[in-house]
């Protein structure tokens, strides 16, 4: 098997994870052909009724997927999902997007998406693996919780995308989804070609390999130096932006230092950074962050890498982040990622192997 790409850097914090505001239009364009004003959309979520007109820059990927599922049910639509999928335009994928219309084939489309994905939204990353004839492109998410309008939408998104790149239809994929889907399996066979399985390992579509050499009729392939740079330049700046504050940086790394030895108390923190302890919570305040964000954020992240390492039981990787019982870091997992650290280690192996 070999593994084309892997995941474009992402962020670690979770109230970083944004979703550009071209992202979310094809969501408003769903809703509205379904009557449901951006107003009545955003008071649904939770939102100020301003807070999508004008159409913001970006937002929160939690008020993203809170704003699907009220699309879905103020619309009355089993299939929001989908539809919104159906919505996607050229403009969809931000800068992104002009990368892929100068890309010479579906292969480098393909390549070109695991690396920019992160300039459009930070729901999930994608991952492509050829084996023999085969190919298998799978989407990770990073919200499994989430409805399966969120799976839908991303992959009627790309299908829709892929027509337009490809200028016609493509030959049907075997796609499948975790989720169980819904009573009317009709709409899934319309837009995809082929009735998807339900109740799957992971979220994927099998394909014939052949088709990643199928060249883009419409490519301005001389265009494509010029805006991979504009991509680079702004991936930079994306992690330039994300990159925590000194204070945030140097309590994290004292925590990591720390956790396996269970000496992660703000006070023993403190002191290993000649800090009082009020002061060290002052100056985090002031970066916006406090002590159990950034100690939370390091062990959720330090999870997933453990969680990886299939030779480390459930039980090593509770003790190695400083927990006494692994029914303390079950629970504290399921907090942060919407599932138990199990399932997500079988699916995170699943997407890898």
């Amino acid at each position: 098997m070999t593994l084309l790409c892997s995941f474009a850097p992402t962020i670690d914090t979770l109230a970083q994870r944004r979703v550009t505001g071209s992202y979310l239009q094809p969501l408003l364009d769903a809703a509205g052909a379904r009557g449901v004003t951006p107003q009545a959309l955003a008071r649904a979520a939770g939102l100020p009724d301003d807070a999508l007109q004008p159409l913001p820059d970006s937002l929160a990927a939690e008020d993203y997927l809170r704003l699907l599922d009220a699309g879905a049910a103020l619309a009355h639509d089993e299939h929001f999902g989908l539809h919104v999928g159906e919505c996607v335009k050229l403009g969809t994928y931000s800068v992104y997007g002009l990368v892929l219309l100068a890309c010479r084939d579906l292969g480098q489309v393909f390549e070109q998406t695991m690396r920019y994905e992160a300039l459009a939204h930070d729901l999930g990353r994608s991952q492509l693996t050829l084996q023999g004839t085969s190919a298998e492109y799978a989407w990770i998410s990073h919200y499994p919780q989430a409805s399966r309008h969120l799976a839908d939408s991303v992959f009627a998104g790309i299908q829709t995308f892929g027509r337009w790149l490809a200028g016609g239809q493509l030959p049907p994929a075997c796609i499948a989804f975790t989720h169980a889907g819904s009573a009317g399996h009709a709409e899934y066979e319309r837009v995809f070609g082929a009735l998807p399985r339900f109740g799957a390992p992971a979220n994927t579509a099998h394909f014939d390999a052949a088709l990643l050499a199928l060249p883009l009729p419409n490519a301005d392939i001389s265009l494509y130096p010029v805006l991979q740079q504009h991509a680079e330049r702004l991936l930079g700046q994306r992690a330039a932006l994300c990159a925590p504050p000194p204070i945030v940086a140097a309590v994290r790394a004292a925590v990591i230092r720390n956790l396996a030895q269970d000496r992660v108390r703000l006070s023993s923190i403190a002191a290993g950074l000649a800090l009082s302890p009020r002061t060290l919570q002052r100056k985090l305040a002031e970066a916006g962050a406090s002590f159990q964000q950034v100690l939370d954020e390091a062990r959720y992240a330090l999870a997933r890498d453990y969680l990886r390492q299939d030779s480390l039981s459930l039980l090593d990787v509770a003790f190695l982040l400083g927990y006494q019982e692994q029914s303390a870091f079950t629970h504290a997992f399921k907090e942060w990622s919407g599932t138990n650290p199990g399932a997500w280690r079988e699916e995170a192996l699943r997407g890898a192997g």
